[in-house]
Parts: structure tokens; C-alpha cells; sequence
């Protein structure tokens, strides 16, 4: 993570999915060395055994490894996101390494973890992740 200011990982709070959030899943599994593409200012990997989801009009990728311990099958192809998030809001902008590549994010975005020691992370926007998150209680 680059950022010039505090490390948000030491302000992250515990959030769950909100419900009726499933995606559109379909695994990488091809006889494929993967690919790249570009998104939210970096170069993205998807290799084989990788995820391809899609929800709403976002479609992007996730690791194997993370996609298998956070997401549950609801019907063929759908998807829902069942492990809690650890999150906190950027103070001024950075990027952060993801297990696909990077993601630049700027001052209001949220950096989200997968787990409280803060790897696995990403950032999305602050809608975006209220759209999709609620603090647990």
C-alpha cells in the first residue's frame, strides 16, 4: 500500500455483505496461462482457476484462494459473499497491491480486507462499498 499519511489498517472496522448482493461467477477453468486487463488504474492478472464475476455493471476478477473462502454458491452461477470484511476510509490517495495487481484509490475510497490482519485487500469506492457493505454490530 502507498499512501503518504496514517496506515489505514490500523482503523479497520468488521462488515458484512448486505443481502440480496450475489453475483454472476464463472471459474477460469481452461487450459490457459490467463491473462491481463486493465482497471481501477492498474494491470489486473487472471490466471487459471481464477473467478470472472460480474454484478450490476462491474465485472472483474478474484483469486482462486480468496473467491473459495469468501463466496458460497446460491444456484449454478450465482454467488453470494459470506465472510465478514475488514474496512476502513483512505485519508488521501494511494494504491494498493492486490492479489490481481493494484488498485489506485483516492481520499474517500475504502480499502477492504479479507481478513483483520489487513492482506487481501482491495479498494472501492465509498458508494460503492456502502452499496455492498453494513457494519456488523
Amino acid at each position: 500500500m502507498t499512501a503518504r499519511g496514517d496506515d489505514p489498517r490500523r482503523r479497520l472496522r468488521r462488515y458484512r455483505r448486505r443481502e440480496r448482493t450475489a453475483v454472476v461467477a464463472v471459474r477460469l477453468d481452461l487450459d490457459t496461462e490467463g491473462f491481463t486487463y486493465e482497471k481501477w488504474g492498474g494491470t489486473q492478472r487472471c490466471k487459471r482457476g481464477d473467478w470472472i464475476v460480474t454484478r450490476d455493471d462491474d465485472t472483474y476478477t478474484v483469486d482462486a484462494d480468496a473467491f473459495e473462502r469468501t463466496y458460497r454458491q446460491l444456484t449454478p452461477g450465482v454467488y453470494e459473499k459470506i465472510a465478514p470484511v475488514y474496512a476502513a476510509e483512505a485519508d488521501e490517495p494511494g494504491s494498493i497491491r492486490t492479489t490481481e495487481g493494484s488498485t489506485s484509490y483516492d481520499r474517500g475510497d475504502f480499502l477492504v480486507f479479507n481478513d483483520r490482519e489487513g492482506n487481501d485487500g482491495y479498494a472501492i469506492t465509498a458508494e460503492r462499498f456502502h452499496s455492498l457493505y453494513e457494519p456488523e454490530e
